[in-house]
């Protein structure tokens, strides 16, 4: 009996000179930055620098003292604080189109089942982190605020330095923005082969002290914040499992072909 021809390589004649992946990766990030300089450029237009840091100000000024406002320690700060928080809010903006570059420069080689796993996983893992920087802001920052406010001695007039305030708002941004990744984790672990769901659903009971151990380290030391994000980590961590079932199952490689003889 005739052997069968081997199914053909989806990627085969796709292959670039080095040079030419180069100039490929520069266009990319050419664009990636254009799309942050124009977004960062409109912001600073409307609703400006000024306005942008007084947003992120709100939840703590409106839990200061009557009369409290956030002080300035450096000369430039007043200047170099509200251009970093534009900077920063640009990236976010335009981060669809940053991934976009990123999926449209690795996109060509990959296989069809592997382009079912990634792109999900980039939009997926995008939104999961503006979801947890936009939980932060919405919520975490005005139940920690006050939480602290209601400890704070009468004796004493908060007034916080611009510069410390952002390192703390960036830390925690970060820190929520990467909790909310968890089911990512998951799902990529699952479908490398790395952990079975079987081996997660197993590590449930640990990975909820972890998460409580994880919060006290990175979050201020208060049990709003922690639990904030403690309780977030544990039930994403079950949307993970419950993802990874249907990844694992949806993006398998097609069988290889059958040799009969």
């Amino acid at each position: 009996m005739a052997v069968p021809d081997p199914a053909p390589d989806e990627l085969a004649g796709t292959e670039q000179p080095f040079v030419a992946h180069l100039v490929e990766l520069r266009d990319r990030l050419i664009r990636a930055v254009v799309a942050v300089a124009v977004v960062f450029g409109v912001l600073c237009i409307y609703p400006g620098p000024g306005g942008l840091y007084d947003l992120l100000a709100a939840p703590l000024v409106a839990n200061l003292p009557k009369g409290a406002t956030l002080i300035a320690t450096n000369v430039i700060s007043p200047f170099v604080v509200p251009l970093k928080i534009t900077l920063m809010a640009a990236f976010l903006v335009a981060l669809p189109v940053v991934l976009y570059q990123l999926w449209a420069f690795v996109a060509p080689g990959l296989y069809t089942h592997e382009k079912r796993l990634v792109l999900p996983l980039v939009i997926s893992s995008t939104l999961l982190f503006l979801m947890g920087v936009a939980f932060c802001y919405f919520f975490v920052f005005g139940q920690v605020f006050k939480f602290i406010q209601g400890f704070a001695p009468k004796s004493i007039t908060a007034a916080p330095d611009i510069e410390a305030y952002l390192s703390f708002v960036l830390t925690l941004f970060i820190a929520f923005g990467a909790a909310f990744e968890v089911p990512v984790v998951v799902v990529v672990l699952a479908r490398m082969e790395l952990v079975s769901v079987e081996k997660f659903k197993e590590f449930r009971s640990y990975f909820i002290v972890l998460a409580f151990i994880i919060a006290a380290v990175i979050t201020p030391p208060d049990i709003v914040s922690q639990l904030a994000l403690a309780i977030p980590m544990c039930l994403l961590y079950e949307l993970g499992i419950w993802a990874a079932r249907a990844f694992v199952k949806h993006t398998q490689p097609p069988p290889a072909p059958v040799d009969e003889r």
